[in-house]
């Protein structure tokens, strides 16, 4: 059974790393929903790569180029909002030190702390 974490409070001292320069602190969630917060360092990538999920997302600080399996790419910065539908397939290529909030749905149980 999925725990449900119906409260939390970012901190910083909780990062998961997700791969080089890329950090995680996974939020409030349960079965249906998750939100988390990531610090991205400029010049960290992550490949192209797909989930269940539906990611939706909010850039807090900096900027962010993410990139589409048909070669596309979009730039998102300070209070900029983006969305992947499920299963479509995205990576991205951090163009400055950045802190994203994402929410996916259903919840991601990889990310549970």
């Amino acid at each position: 059974m999925i725990e449900k974490i119906p409260f939390a409070h970012l901190d910083p001292s909780k990062k998961v790393s997700v791969r080089p320069g890329i950090d995680r602190v996974t939020l409030a969630y349960n079965k249906d929903l998750m939100l988390c917060y990531f610090y991205l360092q400029k010049g960290s990538k992550l490949e192209l790569h797909r989930h269940v999920a539906v990611q939706n997302g909010f850039v807090i600080k900096g900027k962010v180029r993410f990139l589409k399996e048909d070669g596309s790419s979009f730039v998102a910065g300070t209070g900029d909002g983006y969305v992947f539908d499920s299963n479509e397939m995205h990576g991205s290529e951090v163009l400055e030190d950045s802190e994203l909030i994402e929410c996916f749905t259903p919840m991601r149980p990889e990310y549970v702390p």
